[in-house]
């Protein structure tokens, strides 16, 4: 049996001050963010469906000074680390260790900052997640069944469903796994294939008895459609494709199958062959968020911290995946909560349609779709933030170019953005020493501005809890256009030669919009915000600072600015 171990588990803190810190309200919320399979890194597909919104989500609740909780972690325990690992001759657990720090990496490079990115090899997720089945058991959920399973005469083994392929018998799609269908989104089960074959050998597998604990979904089938009636706020095809989900029947489905690698059963289970199954990873990997709660609390010092998030009924938890996940998470880790009544059903699952790369879905197995840390060697981690926000698959698929993303990082970003920045801190230094002016009397189009910045915020407030990311970046990207034109038509420039009182206040009334847009654009910049936050002079961090527009006090000596960001070029190789 392979043994448990602790690999690295770390908070990730990139662009702002520690995530985790005490917020200033008693508000609760727990981001959930999808656990990748550590067998290769992410791209942007991924990026895009859940790691980016989470991040910006989180932060604007941590600015906002809620008690924010964002965890994930690497799946160790999914099938296509132990392919991978059978392929190369490596155990998995070798896997895991190698591609866990690119993880990490890549976050804190991308700005993505988890309060704990960890595990599902730790002995605490072993723990909670036979804690979670013991509660299931004890309920009347799991029980013991012989049921047929697949065996690769070839291989002389019990194939798990992701080792099985053949054709959909929904879709007639020729790629489906044993487990679920992509095309057409379809849970299966391997003997349901039509055609299937060994992912091992390629050999037909058979079937043969073997006895396996099942979670009783068809006992809880009321419940869970009665939880999804009850949802407000979810997005259209999250709903619709649950509540379907559960209106075809909930089957009873097995949570342990013959592997050797994996969480081992609980010891106090009867079950025949017990020491050579593990639960399922369909099963406990959504069980991460919970034991990952727990690993955090352990970790402040605090072992029951995580109860705030997960026991308080006024708590609310918000799960980023993307939409090939929406049953695990909106059906069966309902169903798994529900067998644990002390826990917390999820708020709301914003679950992300695909980014597709010339039409074919971003994939790690098919290979389309470059690694984000490639793209990070070519844009800023700010710049390529805002590129990826502006095409958020949220609604609808998103086919992606890199020429998409330049495009709106220089027509956009920079343009309206930076430039508006560097143009009145340099007008500023230029003509103040680099003082914020005193200013005289504000007039309409002065008082204007203010409101419409203010009023900007609010709305992008709204969007933002709304898990509407892309109309809550269009809010702050209309606020600094509107910053632009009252700019242009105020001309400080000129005044600057005419009517030094007028130029003073000009330039005040803008540093103040800029401060509001710098709180706007926060939660999607954060590089650049925590930089512009420092150069206008304001006190401490923007953690807990609260949604609004600070002053920035007359008298104030401004940083020295230079470029937010660089106009993004791509280099002369070819598409990815």
């Amino acid at each position: 049996m392979e043994p448990f171990s602790a690999t690295r588990s770390s908070t990730v803190t990139a662009g702002s001050p520690r995530p985790g810190a005490p917020g200033t309200s008693d508000r609760h919320v727990l981001v959930a963010v999808a656990w990748p399979y550590a067998n290769g890194l992410s791209h942007l597909g991924h990026i895009a469906g859940c790691y980016l919104p989470s991040d910006i989500f989180a932060r604007y609740h941590r600015i906002a000074g809620d008690r924010v909780l964002m965890v994930s972690g690497t799946d160790a325990h999914g099938t296509p680390i132990t392919v991978l690992a059978e392929q190369e001759g490596v155990t998995p657990a070798e896997i895991v260790e190698r591609f866990n720090p690119r993880f990490h990496e890549q976050w804190e490079r991308l700005g993505v900052a988890f309060d704990l990115f960890t595990t599902t090899m730790t002995d605490n997720h072993r723990e909670v997640t036979h804690e979670i089945f013991r509660g299931l058991k004890d309920h009347g959920y799991i029980e013991a069944r012989t049921t047929d399973q697949f065996y690769d005469p070839a291989a002389e083994r019990f194939l798990p469903d992701r080792y099985v392929e053949g054709t959909c018998p929904h879709c007639g799609a020729g790629d489906a796994r044993g487990d679920q269908c992509d095309t057409c989104g379809k849970t299966l089960d391997p003997i349901d294939l039509i055609d299937p074959r060994s992912k091992l050998t390629g050999a037909t597998p058979e079937p043969r008895p073997t006895e396996h604990l099942f979670i009783l979904l068809s006992k809880l089938q009321e419940e869970v459609a009665a939880y999804l009636a009850s949802r407000e706020g979810w997005r259209n095809h999250v709903i619709n494709w649950a509540q379907g989900f559960v209106r075809e029947g909930l089957h009873d489905r097995a949570v342990t199958r013959d592997i050797s690698w994996g969480v081992p059963l609980p010891d106090d289970l009867e079950l025949e062959g017990a020491e050579r199954k593990r639960v399922y990873v369909w099963f406990e990997a959504v069980i991460g968020y919970l034991s990952a709660a727990r690993e955090w609390a352990q970790r402040s010092g605090d072992p029951e911290a995580w109860r705030e998030w997960w026991e308080d009924p006024d708590a609310e938890s918000y799960y980023f995946i993307g939409k090939d996940n929406i049953p695990f998470h909106a059906v069966y880790w309902p169903a798994q909560l529900m067998g644990n009544p002390s826990l917390n059903l999820p708020t709301n699952v914003p679950a992300n349609q695909y980014v597709t790369f010339k039409g074919a879905k971003a994939s790690k197995s098919l290979g389309v779709g470059r690694a984000v840390l490639d793209y990070l060697e070519v844009f800023g981690a700010d710049e390529l933030r805002y590129g990826l926000t502006t095409n958020l698959p949220e609604y609808n698929d998103v086919d992606l170019t890199d020429e998409e993303l330049v495009r709106r990082v220089n027509d956009e970003l920079v343009a309206t953005w930076g430039n508006l920045v560097n143009r009145v801190l340099a007008m500023t230094r230029k003509n103040f020493d680099g003082t914020v002016p005193e200013p005289g009397e504000l007039d309409e189009e002065d008082l204007g501005l203010l409101e419409t910045v203010d009023a900007r915020l609010r709305s992008e407030a709204d969007l933002l809890e709304q898990v509407e990311l892309r109309r809550a970046l269009k809010e702050a990207m209309a606020g600094a256009q509107a910053a632009n034109i009252y700019l242009n038509a105020r001309e400080p420039w000129k005044t600057a030669k005419t009517d030094r009182q007028r130029t003073a206040t000009t330039l005040w009334t803008a540093l103040q919009a800029i401060a509001g847009l710098n709180v706007a654009l926060a939660p999607f910049l954060p590089f650049s915000a925590a930089k512009l936050h420092g150069w206008l002079g304001l006190d401490g961090t923007m953690h807990g600072a609260g949604w609004q527009r600070p002053e920035v006090v007359a008298g104030t000596v401004l940083g020295a600015p230079s470029p937010l960001f660089a106009k993004v070029e791509l280099p002369d190789t070819e598409d990815a």
